[in-house]
């Protein structure tokens, strides 16, 4: 479908009309242009929304599809007039409604979840394990490692700062990362300053192959992008894990959501309780 739309629309950020919308979209091989409107809290934007949507109507010869997250009735009345001429799927309307009734109490009808971030325990310790991830990423720092819930380790480019930044943003974990060089491998051993954390750590490899290319793309005909060194150290990593007990992950086609749950899930199970 590269002529059909998807509109995102909500009162705050969209994260979650574009997080679930894009979970649908994840069963069909459609390809769809996306189309995110966050703050869409007047009556105004809301009916400047639809004149867009009318409008890509319009042009595609078809309606475009709508998820939306909006709060306040009035707002949401105007997309999910007849007017708009676009398949509106409301997900506040699907889920929090039948949980009224089921919960036999009205929603507060809160516009997003960081409404009241200042407040929020939640949102500081997020913040706090974002500091901390970004202090300890690349084995920049050796401080403070006891603090840390999870120690990433790996070969340079297989995903660990990415992944560590996902995981304290989405769930608060404080991550450091530690890459594994050329001279550990020369040594047989991990660099020290894991070794009183060795329960916290976990690994992550990924396809030689792929190894290069990414490397490829950053020190283009290096050593440190050669195959056979990629091949190498991939090899001495796996190894080094292996020997002192390490689990670990092949990043090479797992997207960072499903590398930092399968690390939940082995490191910190009680942070998928919450």
């Amino acid at each position: 479908m590269p002529h059909r739309s998807v509109f995102f629309v909500s009162d705050g950020t969209g994260i979650t009309a574009e997080t679930f919308g894009n979970s649908i979209l994840a069963q069909f091989s459609a390809r769809p242009r996306h189309v995110r409107r966050p703050f869409i809290d007047s009556a105004d934007k809301a009916r400047s929304v639809v004149e867009e949507i009318n409008k890509v109507a319009d042009s595609e010869g078809r309606r475009p599809i709508v998820f939306i997250t909006l709060v306040n009735d009035d707002i949401r009345d105007i997309v999910t007039d007849p007017g708009c001429r676009g398949l509106v799927l409301d997900m506040f309307k699907a889920f929090v409604e039948p949980l009224e009734a089921e919960f036999g109490i009205k929603s507060n009808h809160r516009v997003g979840r960081f409404s009241d971030a200042a407040k929020s325990r939640e949102y500081h310790d997020r913040i706090e394990a974002i500091n901390f991830s970004l202090a300890h990423d690349d084995g920049q720092s050796a401080r403070n490692l006891a603090n840390a819930d999870v120690i990433l380790v790996g070969v340079s480019r297989c995903g660990k700062t990415p992944t560590s930044l996902y995981l304290a943003m989405q769930h608060g974990i404080k991550a450091a990362n530690y890459p594994l060089i050329p001279e550990d491998f020369e040594r047989g051993r991990l660099p020290s300053a894991l070794n009183p954390h060795l329960a916290k750590c976990f690994g992550l490899t990924i396809d030689p192959e792929r190894l290069a290319q990414i490397r490829h793309e950053r020190r283009p005909d290096s050593r440190y992008a050669a195959l056979e060194n990629c091949r190498q150290e991939v090899r001495d990593a796996e190894s080094l894990m292996r020997r002192h007990g390490i689990g670990w992950l092949s990043s090479t086609h797992k997207s960072i959501e499903e590398i930092a749950t399968t690390i939940l899930r082995d490191i910190r199970p009680d942070r998928l309780i919450y």
